[in-house]
This record gives structure tokens, sequence and C-alpha cells, in this order.
């Protein structure tokens, strides 16, 4: 898949298979990560891989829309230096969470974001140092039900181009 199709086709999934992604996959997700550019190549992130189901149910519980963490084979939490630190950082984390779901869906595994509002638990739960800022987790794992990288349309779809593209001027 080229990444033209990726963007295009990559849909939020929320539902996935019960079964565990091959340790190839997993690596090649955290890589991608790895790899995004960022900030003068500073890399203020850290990335915790979760497979463990039991720790994912209690990371679901950390967001108010964060409940597909309980069914992924992989969760990784992006965590960035504190925002008042290095405000950039969060851009950054952003692009390596892009960087890490393209790469995904172009293997077959769907994913989706979340937003931790009650991440003060995951400090003690996952041994996270405290000069971390714990803002967001990804869920990863085979689409449920059969779906795969070819999703209708949503009903709606995006907005036209010329409504969220301005040239030179608004």
């Amino acid at each position: 898949m080229n990444v033209s199709e990726a963007i295009r086709t990559k849909r939020a999934v929320r539902e996935f298979k019960p079964e565990p992604l091959k340790e190839t996959e997993v690596r090649a997700i955290l890589n991608a990560g790895r790899r995004a550019q960022s900030s003068k190549n500073g890399q203020a992130w850290a990335f915790l891989a979760i497979q463990d189901k039991e720790t994912l149910k209690k990371v679901s519980k950390m967001g108010m829309f964060a409940g597909h963490m309980a069914g992924a084979a992989l969760g990784v939490m992006i965590l960035t230096p504190p925002p008042e630190k290095f405000y950039g950082a969060l851009f950054d984390a952003g692009q390596a969470a892009s960087y890490m779901q393209l790469a995904a869906w172009d293997l077959g595994i769907g994913s989706c974001l979340a937003t931790l509002y009650k991440a003060e638990k995951a400090y003690e739960l996952l041994r996270i140092p405290k000069d971390w800022s714990v803002l967001m987790a990804i869920s990863f794992g085979y689409p449920a039900k059969g779906k795969g990288l070819h999703f209708k349309p949503l009903v709606g779809g995006r907005k036209d181009f010329d409504e969220v593209v301005h040239f030179e001027k608004w």
C-alpha cells in the first residue's frame, strides 16, 4: 500500500479480533513511531508498549472514550516531557502517533487514539517516572468482524477541500 492510499483509507478501529499481533508487527509499529520527525530531532518521547490484557483493561478506564483499549492486542502510551517544559513535544508525539498508525494500517492492523484524562493512575500501575507526561495512548489490533483495509466511506465523509484549505489569506 502506498502512503496516499493509507491516508485515504485509514479509519479509526475500536473493535479488535482477540488474537495477538506478531512480534515483527509490534516492532514495526513502534519503530515507525521512533522514526517520526521531531523538532530539532529531539525525539522528546518514549513509548510504553502494553500487551497484557488486564493492564489494557485498567488503561481503558483512564479516559472517557478509551474503552477500546481493553480489547486491543497492543496499547502504546506515548509519553512526553511536560507541556510547560517543551510544548512542541505534543506536536512531535502526534507525528509519532500518525506514523505508528499508518505503519499498522499498512500491515492490516487497525488503531484508535485515546486521550487519558485519568492518567495519574498510570504512574503507579506502569511505574512511569514522574518527569514524563501521560496524555495519550493508541490501541492496535486486527479489525474485528472481518473489517480490513476497505471500509465504505462514512456518512457525510470528509469536509470539502475548499472548506478547510485557504491559500495566502483567509
